[in-house]
């Protein structure tokens, strides 16, 4: 069923606002326009971000005239506010879903606060879900001011919508229009219907001021553990938050990002869904919130990679309860934003070889270890039952760290994080004593070591290249003295940098790769800069002594933001937000940056 067509917003006019076990995009101008329901993974029931006349969405809309508005979360909450300004009112939104109670349990609702500040206002609401990706048709039954939307594809996805003021059924969709006084609100709650017999939400207004009050204390609470001190501490705390979104409280594993089929390039085909747990991803992100404090979920997610390591081989990625992935399909009656087709759900990449997830994991696995608490042996046996995988397939070309889906090389990041695996398996061993074969662990590293030192190097170029007998660089050679693989003044890394500069830097804007040199990956269409890369560079630059050009190129870098201080995975010709949004890549290279630049400027401060 098509509704009106609405203009497609720019991607970065969006906040984020969840449970910890699905979110919703709101725009500026107060729509939400995405959410998979109930979880992460789950199929859609507004997608209008990827079809303006199919997708459906809930929309809040002030009746002003040429009004302009912003957005902000309460310091320190994932409670987003939108604020209406013109020069007949002020208007607020606020929005937020009800944080878990103490044993993890809540309702899944969205709860929607409206008040005008200055002037008499008058809104409109519209209610238009569209479910499962806009493919299902569906029924609305209205009852006591309740509007019941029920799949009919599937009976069990129901939703309820409530309010105090009159809602109303157009085309089996719900709607409200009112006006409010001065000070006055209005209350609106679209909830899950999990079971029939579910009691509906009688006193809307007590319901909002408890869950509220509940919701910022809660995040507030989760943020207070944090025991980061120093600079750029509000923008690595909206990060954190971020990233917790993005995790599972019901799990312990983290989604790459909240969307899928946003394009990394307007018009392409480069239109993926990150709505999964990547071993990779999830690892870096567990290592950001150990750096920061957070360790219930660090134990969370070690509890749930423990899981899968009783097979022997680790997928790349995961469902968000730990089973495989979906396969990927094309969702052909989807437009896709702007006409960016095709629209896809499931992930391809989930059956590729990518041998580097072993050594992301392992790290943060040794972090944990030695950070927080020691981990079993009954793990230990799992770890090593990996490290055996890498001792055995360490040679081997794969798709690696950027899903090449063409073709299969021997690529440095991927042989990078094999050494990792292995020199972190080893700390772990010696640090608690387990039992290990270590010859044949020390032969297998040093091996490693040897073969990225000198049979990835480029003599011409004057640096290591993407992988063995390449000509052009990449930006995950940025990960070497993040690692510690490589000393940050080595003589071969400065002279890497210099080449990373002159290849693949447009200011602090970084590109993963030179794509256009040989095409590599088969797909249509230019890339924009990576925003983690350019995190990654800047971690670099500190670490290689370069302090001052590192702290001015992350306050620039931050500039590239939207106006939450959120980031997607890239950054377009005009500086536009392209690629899925808010990315945990992205944010957890952030923190990690900011994180190393406060070292260093610390250092600087104690001399």
């Amino acid at each position: 069923m098509e509704h009106e067509e609405r203009p497609y917003q720019p991607i970065e006019n969006y906040g984020i606002i969840g449970n910890l076990r699905t979110t919703a995009l709101v725009s500026l101008t107060g729509s939400i326009d995405f959410m998979s329901f109930p979880r992460f993974d789950s199929p859609t029931i507004f997608l209008s971000m990827l079809d303006s006349k199919k997708g459906g969405y809930f929309s809040v809309e002030p009746q002003l005239k040429d009004y302009t508005s912003k957005q902000l979360y309460i310091p320190g909450t994932a409670v987003l506010l939108t604020r209406f300004f013109s020069d007949d009112g002020i208007a607020e939104l606020t929005d937020y879903m009800p944080y878990p109670n103490e044993d993890g349990k809540s309702v899944c609702a969205i709860v929607r606060k409206i008040k005008p500040i200055r002037g008499d206002i008058a809104f409109r609401v519209n209610c238009v879900p569209r479910f499962d990706y806009a493919a299902a048709d569906h029924k609305a039954v209205l009852n006591n001011n309740e509007i019941t939307f029920t799949s009919i594809n599937d009976g069990n996805a129901q939703l309820r919508l409530i309010a105090d003021v009159p809602l109303q059924i157009r085309r089996k969709d719900g709607y409200a229009e009112f006006t409010l006084k001065e000070s006055e609100t209005a209350h609106i709650v679209l909830e899950a219907v999990e079971q029939e017999d579910d009691k509906p939400t009688t006193n809307i207004e007590h319901y909002i001021h408890n869950t509220y009050q509940e919701t910022i204390s809660s995040w507030r609470k989760w943020l207070s553990k944090s025991t980061y001190k120093g600079h750029y501490s509000e923008l690595i705390h909206r990060s954190a938050i971020t990233l917790k979104l993005l995790t599972s409280i019901e799990h312990g594993s983290v989604v790459a990002a909240p969307t899928f089929g946003i394009p990394e390039t307007l018009g392409g085909d480069r239109n993926w869904d990150y709505r999964f747990t990547w071993i990779r991803d999830a690892a870096f992100t567990m290592y950001a919130f150990i750096t920061l404090g957070f360790y219930d979920e660090a134990t969370a997610f070690m509890n749930w990679i423990s899981g899968l390591c009783t097979d022997n081989k680790l997928q790349l990625l995961y469902c968000v309860d730990g089973t495989k992935c979906k396969k990927e399909t094309e969702l052909g009656h989807l437009d896709g934003y702007k006409g960016s087709k095709p629209v896809r759900v499931g992930n391809g990449a989930a059956s590729q070889l990518q041998i580097d997830i072993y050594g992301e994991l392992i790290d943060t696995i040794y972090i944990y270890n030695k950070n927080h608490k020691p981990i079993t042996y009954q793990f230990w046996t799992l770890i090593e039952k990996q490290v055996e995988c890498v001792v055995s397939e360490w040679k081997n070309p794969d798709h690696g760290i950027w899903e090449i889906r063409n073709m299969k090389k021997e690529f440095l990041h991927s042989r990078l994080m094999c050494w990792v695996a292995m020199d972190r398996a080893i700390k772990i061993a010696e640090d608690r004593s387990f039992p290990y074969p270590k010859a044949h662990w020390y032969e297998v590293r040093d091996a490693i070591y040897t073969d990225i030192y000198h049979n990835f190097w480029n003599e011409d170029l004057q640096a290591w290249v993407q992988y063995k007998g390449a000509k052009n660089v990449d930006a995950s050679v940025l990960l070497m003295p993040l690692t510690h693989y490589i000393s940050p003044l080595e003589p071969r890394w400065l002279s890497t940098m210099k080449a990373i500069d002159q290849e693949l830097s447009l200011d602090v804007l970084i590109y993963r790769y030179q794509n256009h040199l040989e095409n590599i990956d088969g797909l249509d269409g230019e890339e924009g800069t990576f925003n983690m890369c350019s995190f990654w560079y800047i971690e670099a630059l500190a670490k290689s002594g370069e302090l001052d050009r590192a702290v001015e190129n992350f306050e620039k870098m931050i500039g590239y933001a939207n106006h939450l201080n959120l980031f997607s995975e890239e950054l377009g010709n005009k500086g536009e937000h392209l690629g899925n949004f808010p990315q945990a890549f992205t944010h957890l290279a952030l923190i990690s940056a900011a994180v190393e630049l406060n070292k260093q400027l610390s250092r600087v401060k104690d001399i």
